[in-house]
């Protein structure tokens, strides 16, 4: 009989899908729910409403307690431990009644290059344009009228944890996003705060960029309990009782190491969906890089970061045509079917895709200085069109960008990544995703059982070493001994041909990048 009170709940806003899970008391996982949504463009921005935040947690939430119920005939009033996770960094002010002044600016925008540069250059610390002081900076030289009312900002983790808790706070992988953090003190770094207010006096918003932050945790401590307002927000039918502890809120990269259980130095996570990013926990400090950042794990070891903002979104675009077309034609499609025989049929395709180059940009990529997204395909007349290459060139495409950025940071640093293990949808079809990462990045690529899980699961995992850590127990301790020590995974290495295929690949993408930037200026929105 399981014991709910010992349950632990994870829930991530991911890009496309709000996902909640919910673990027994041995770890397993026994309840999921989800809800989908997509970001939006308004007026140049890419955002998601907080409205829609508050409904797809709410009807995420009634999905799991309605599995709950089927499954084991109980309705779900005590819960041992919780978090929740989001999409990492990007850009929420508030004012001190916690009212939103202006809009959701997620990671997906790419309008702060300038900011970006400017303040690489001044603290002598990459700061993307995704991460929350890049946005800050731009708004304050804007001079944008919401700064008058602002008390603090938070992501959207951050935002979700606040209502369910009122506490304004953030876990340390998180918050390095937002400002970068000191490893020895586990802190926003106090010499790069100082440097950034020298920056920040003339606009006159603050005394220091520090009141404006939520206070960062590391992963262990109790970051508040569920108050009666919370319990009722989550749960409108009154069922959940409110006092359960909460982790410290992450980041969907925080959780993607602990689900994949690479949260000790020389490894490495690699998160494939709407957009991918590596991390891997360093042993030492690293060089400054236009596309490498410098994050935390959920316990507070550096980690280099490589994103690409674009991954699957494209793939998805053409397999619904595809399917659109067979649907024409009299047949009955499964979507998730005609996914996993279009993903096998790309390793038919030739390792370099026959000539064949793809670029889904459906945004902008730091990466490559691309401001904005035009998908294309693009081929000679000589080049022969055929499925199996089409779909393995919009595969390669998916991971070229990511292994551009991350040639560079391993070639320069000689970066040790003893095992790297990779999750997300891009691998739902197994060893198809798996392979082309293989040949992308020339090394082993290992997937757990659990790796369909994804981000809510490593948040509940999170929740659970909040509730069950021994004494002193460290995080990688805890993962090892409780959650992954039977653990089930598979691992392959991508052959010489397809590594060599890739990497021709990945040449030929690059030197069709002009074409992109050409498209963004005479294809206008």
């Amino acid at each position: 009989m399981t014991d709910f009170s010992r349950s632990v709940l994870g829930i991530e806003l991911g890009s496309t899908r709000i996902k909640a899970v919910l673990l027994d008391e041995n770890r397993n996982p026994i309840a999921s729910g989800g809800f989908n949504w997509e970001n939006k463009l308004v007026n140049g921005i890419w955002t998601y409403s907080l409205e829609e935040v508050r409904e797809g947690m709410r009807a995420c939430y009634a999905d799991l307690k309605r599995s709950v119920k089927e499954k084991y005939g109980v309705t779900l009033t005590k819960i041992g431990a919780a978090g929740v996770s989001g999409m990492m960094h990007g850009y929420l002010p508030f004012d001190g009644d916690r009212n939103q002044l202006a809009l959701f600016r997620t990671w997906r925008n790419t309008m702060t290059a300038a900011e970006s540069e400017e303040l690489t250059n001044a603290l002598g610390f990459h700061i993307p344009q995704r991460w929350s002081v890049c946005h800050l900076y731009q708004a304050m030289k804007a001079g944008e009228p919401h700064l008058k009312k602002l008390k603090y900002i938070t992501t959207v983790a951050g935002y979700l944890h606040g209502l369910l808790t009122g506490e304004n706070v953030i876990g340390i992988g998180e918050g390095s996003g937002m400002f970068p953090v000191d490893p020895e003190t586990v802190d926003f770094d106090a010499k790069l705060i100082e440097k950034f207010d020298a920056l920040a006096k003339p606009y006159g918003v603050f005394r220091t960029v520090k009141d404006v932050l939520p206070r960062v945790l590391s992963a262990g401590e109790n970051a508040g309990y569920l108050t009666a307002e919370g319990a009722k927000l989550l749960d409108p039918e009154g069922d959940l009782l409110p006092g359960i502890p909460f982790a410290p809120p992450e980041g969907d990269a925080g959780t993607g190491m602990v689900a994949t259980n690479s949260v000790r130095k020389y490894t490495g996570t690699l998160s494939v969906g709407t957009s991918i990013f590596m991390l891997a926990v360093l042993d030492r400090p690293i060089g400054v890089y236009p596309t490498v950042d410098v994050v935390m794990t959920p316990a507070g070891l550096p980690v280099a970061l490589v994103q690409s903002n674009n991954c699957t979104t494209d793939i998805n675009a053409w397999v619904n045509l595809i399917a659109e077309a067979a649907e024409l034609a009299g047949a009955k499609i499964d979507r998730n079917e005609l996914f996993t025989r279009l993903f096998r049929k790309a390793l038919e395709g030739k390792p370099d895709c026959g000539g064949l180059v793809a670029c889904g940009y459906y945004s902008g990529e730091n990466v490559t200085g691309v401001t904005e997204g035009r998908p294309f395909v693009l081929r000679t007349p000589e080049t022969q069109l055929d499925l199996a290459d089409f779909m393995r060139a919009h595969l390669c495409s998916a991971v070229a960008t990511f292994k551009i950025a991350y040639d560079d940071l391993v070639k320069n640093e000689r970066l040790r990544i003893d095992k790297i293990t990779a999750h997300g949808g891009f691998l739902k079809t197994p060893g198809v995703g798996q392979r082309i990462l293989s040949a992308a990045l020339d090394s082993e690529v290992s997937v757990l059982d659990t790796a369909g899980e994804g981000g809510p699961y490593g948040m509940a995992l999170l929740a659970a070493y909040l509730l069950d850590k021994t004494n002193g127990e460290s995080l990688p301790d805890y993962l090892d001994r409780a959650i992954f020590a039977d653990a089930k995974e598979t691992t392959l290495r991508a052959s010489a041909e397809e590594v060599d295929g890739m990497n021709a690949y990945t040449a030929r993408f690059q030197a069709a990048l002009p074409v992109e930037k050409e498209a963004i200026r005479v294809l206008r929105r």
